[in-house]
Parts: structure tokens; C-alpha cells; sequence
């Protein structure tokens, strides 16, 4: 898998103002699809992560920010952290041949789970390390899984992961069993998110039309309710302590703008309006603020985290260097 691929995607199919509408193949740049493609290779390059210089002691400890970046330069994505306040980045893993992305906070704040794929890109699957990239596990039974979840009591994670040529959201407990499979569609479900209490989960369904809409499922019965409308471009939901859901939403402006709505589908209204491509909410704990990333109109562009509160004011750049930085999510 190219970064080039990757990058458009990060839970958005967001191309340069636009998305590529192309049903369920359109989601996540050029296509998580070929993610989806796990072979014995991919376990054979997924080497250990290396931890960083004796400087890097602590890494995340005190960077409650943890995202996923690439450069011209590197061929594979490390995970860094950078606190809300901005000032220096701390670079967690250090791999020259795989790549770590799609990093997810435990509700403890003392490990992150993230998934690793390799220069073929073949998803190895979920794995869990500390803050100081150590301590390296493997979560059994998400091979080709993607967006890692961790839910509120730190027990099991949720994810996404193929059957058949679509992918379909599961939930097991962090030593991978059970898993269980909650979504059984002919749609793409991915980016899992879950409610405070536990009891939900919220992600995006994309369809064959090349629309993407939030939805939920309550985890004791599967039932399912759509949170926003059927032919809507939402994509990457983060469900937050206070009970509103923020997601990315394609509009008709042609670029991604941030949203907020209830989770019954109520109180719907965009954050961010620039004409700019908004993704990858996360809120941060007291859910006053959103950390996110913002590109420019063309794929060459940096991508940059910014945060800006829930009211849409005080937007605030954390990282300038000439690097794309993704995928970002807030210690709880």
C-alpha cells in the first residue's frame, strides 16, 4: 500500500475538496479494500517496534495527543504524540518497514491499540503498546482488521474487518475472544466509536452509491438507527463524553467540514466551514474541544492537526513541520 492511498482514505475517501465516490471501494483513499488482502508476507515483515532515543523517555506520558505521520521522505508511518497545547512532537514507534496508524487511546491513558500494516499493504492486524512504544502485543483474531476502538471500561475493543469484499464491525475483548460480529450488511462499516455508557457504538456505513452515513447499534440487541440522513458523505464519528457525536461530512461546499449531532440525530450543525478538508474528529476528555486534521485542495498539500472548541471558535494549529499528520486521538 502507498502512503498515497492511505492518506486520502484515514476513514474518508476526502480527495482535494472532493470524495471519490465509488461505493463501498471509495472509502478510505484509493481503498482500505486491498487492506483487506492478508497474506502469511505481511506477518514476516511486521518487525518489533524500536523504542525511541533515551530523550524520547516517558514519549507519550505527558503528549496526551497521539496521531500518525508520514513525510515525503519516509516510505512508512510512525506514530507520534504531541500535547493539546502544541510545542514539540514525540515520535513512539520507529519502524523502517511497516507502518502504525489508526491509533486509539485505552480509557486509562496507559496504552494505545493501533493497527500495523506492511510495505505490501497487507493489515498485520490490531496491536496494543504502552506510552513509550514497548510492550508490544498483538491482538489475536484481527488479521485485516482496521479502526481500533478501545470501549469505555478498557475490556474489548471494537474494529472493523473484511467479509467478503466488504467490512463489517466487530467487538471482542482485548485478548481478541470472543470476538463477535455485530453488522451483517451488504454496506462497508467501519470507524466503530463508542457511547460513554458502553452500551452503543456509532460508526459509518457506506453504500454502493458512494454515500456514507452515521449510524448506531445497540450492543444487547444489534439494533441499528441511523443518526444522519441516507445520502450524506459522513465519515469518521467520535462519540463524545457529553453525549454529541462529531464526524466529518462531506457538504455542498465540495470540501469535509466538521459536524456535531445527537445521537438521536438531533441538533445538527457544521463546526468548521474553511475551505479546507476537516477529518478525523476526536474529542478531548471534558468534550470542549476537538483535535483534528485540516489539508489543503490538492494531495501534495501537509496535512496538519488543529484543535478548535465545540462551539467552532479558537482554532488553533499544533503542528507546522512539511509532514502529514493523521488520524489523531485524544487521551480520555
Amino acid at each position: 500500500m502507498t502512503r498515497q492511498r492511505h492518506r486520502n482514505g484515514n476513514g474518508s475517501g476526502i480527495t482535494g475538496g472532493r470524495t471519490e465516490e465509488s461505493g463501498g471501494t471509495g472509502v478510505n483513499g484509493t481503498t482500505r479494500r486491498r487492506w483487506a488482502v492478508v497474506t502469511a508476507a505481511a506477518m514476516a515483515m511486521a518487525v518489533p517496534v524500536t523504542l525511541g532515543a533515551a530523550g524520547d523517555a516517558g514519549a507519550a506520558g505527558g503528549h496526551s495527543i497521539v496521531f500518525a505521520r508520514y513525510t515525503a521522505a519516509a516510505p512508512t508511518e510512525d506514530l507520534y504524540a504531541i500535547s493539546p497545547s502544541g510545542g514539540t512532537t514525540v515520535k513512539i514507534t520507529h519502524t523502517s518497514t511497516v507502518s502504525e496508524v489508526m491509533p486509539s487511546w485505552s480509557p486509562d491513558g496507559k496504552r494505545v491499540a493501533f493497527v500495523r500494516y506492511g510495505s505490501g499493504g497487507a493489515i498485520d492486524g490490531i496491536w496494543t503498546m504502552n506510552t513509550t512504544g514497548s510492550d508490544l502485543k498483538a491482538v489475536p483474531g484481527t488479521k485485516g482488521a482496521s479502526d481500533p476502538a478501545w470501549s469505555p471500561d478498557g475490556k474489548r475493543i471494537a474494529y472493523a474487518k473484511p467479509v467478503g469484499t466488504q467490512r463489517e464491525i466487530y467487538v471482542a475483548d482485548i485478548d481478541g475472544t470472543p470476538a463477535t460480529r455485530l453488522t451483517h450488511t451488504a454496506a462497508d462499516d467501519l470507524h466503530p466509536t463508542w457511547s460513554p455508557d458502553g452500551k452503543y457504538l456509532a460508526f459509518n456505513r457506506a453504500d454502493a452509491g458512494g454515500h456514507s452515513r452515521v449510524m448506531k447499534i445497540r450492543l444487547s440487541t444489534l439494533a441499528q438507527t441511523a443518526v444522519t440522513g441516507p445520502s450524506s458523505h459522513d465519515w469518521t464519528p467520535d462519540w463524545s463524553h457529553g453525549d454529541r457525536i462529531a464526524f466529518s461530512r462531506v457538504d455542498s461546499s465540495g470540501f469535509a467540514h466538521l459536524y456535531l449531532v445527537r445521537p438521536d440525530g438531533t441538533g445538527l450543525h457544521s463546526i468548521t466551514g474553511a475551505l479546507f478538508n476537516d477529518k478525523n474528529p476526536s474529542w478531548s476528555p471534558d468534550g470542549s474541544r476537538l483535535v483534528f486534521t485540516r489539508g489543503g485542495t490538492d494531495d501534495t498539500d501537509p496535512e496538519h492537526l488543529y484543535v478548535v472548541r465545540a462551539d467552532g471558535t479558537a482554532l488553533t494549529q499544533l503542528t507546522k513541520t512539511d509532514s502529514h499528520d493523521v488520524e489523531a486521538d485524544w487521551r480520555p
